[in-house]
């Protein structure tokens, strides 16, 4: 026990200096660092008019009403935060350790390869602008709706994030990881991308076949829609079991494809 605490102390540590590191080379580069974070909100004001469309012919998908809708737009830009800083200039580079060698020099190291590999480098002017922009429309929206901010409900929508956190790690690796075994899959991670782009609105819009896809097989639209629908008490007691229970599947299998991956990998020195 104290073995796994000690182990889980020292990796939080080694996160933080990635942390550190990373802020600081950025700040060596301010100008790049800002005009990043201005280029990320005019991607992000063009989002917003999706929103603006959706007051203005006061849009309902079932019967969520528009409030309703920002919530889950909120959640949606909130997550494209944390993932576009923490895990996407990470996914990209997996190809190019594999294809160039570099994994050679990573694997020596005397810490998790998974772990150095898929949470080494972040970039913090991506999600400054989305983060905060989430959380302000889900906050709206929740007044809006005149929903009770209760320990239970604030607890479990945070959870949620979380579980959503871990759903955007194993889901927007899993085309990167394929690299061990094909040489591009740049497509397959296009594809990804799409889905994710597609998921900024409650899946109630979707056919029952593509939003039992998007829930039991590739679970992406837990990520932004099982929060903002506990909060609205429209969450079932099915899917909430499955909900919390799908990041945890989510991580055995993408720790078994990783593990297979690496006994694929073929040294550059051999």
């Amino acid at each position: 026990m104290r073995t796994g605490l000690g182990s889980l102390k020292n990796y939080l540590l080694i996160y933080g200096l990635f942390i550190k590191h990373c802020f600081m080379a950025q700040m060596e580069y301010r100008s790049n660092f800002i005009i990043g974070i201005g280029v990320e909100i005019a991607y992000l004001i063009s989002k917003l008019l999706y929103i603006a469309v959706v007051y203005k012919t006061d849009l309902h998908i079932g019967d969520i009403s528009p409030d309703g809708i920002l919530m889950f737009v909120g959640t949606f830009t909130l997550m494209t935060g944390i993932y576009s800083g923490f895990f996407f200039y990470n996914s990209i580079r997996i190809a190019e350790y594999i294809r160039e060698g570099t994994l050679d020099l990573l694997i020596v190291k005397p810490i998790s390869l998974q772990f150095l590999v898929t949470l080494r480098y972040m970039n913090f002017g991506t999600p400054i602008p989305n983060v905060a922009a989430g959380i302000v429309m889900v906050v709206i929206g929740w007044r809006a709706m005149e929903i009770p901010v209760t320990l239970l409900h604030v607890s479990a929508y945070l959870l949620f994030i979380v579980v959503a956190i871990i759903l955007t790690y194993c889901l927007m690796f899993l085309p990167h990881v394929l690299s061990f075994w094909f040489v591009n899959t740049g497509g397959l991670a296009m594809i990804f991308y799409s889905i994710w782009d597609a998921n900024n609105m409650p899946m109630a819009i979707y056919s029952r076949l593509v939003r039992g896809i998007g829930v039991y097989i590739l679970p992406f639209m837990i990520i932004t829609n099982f929060g903002p629908l506990w909060v609205m008490n429209k969450l079932s007691v099915y899917q909430l079991v499955w909900g919390l229970s799908s990041p945890i599947v989510a991580l055995i299998c993408f720790r078994l494809l990783w593990k297979q991956g690496i006994k694929k990998y073929n040294s550059a020195s051999s």
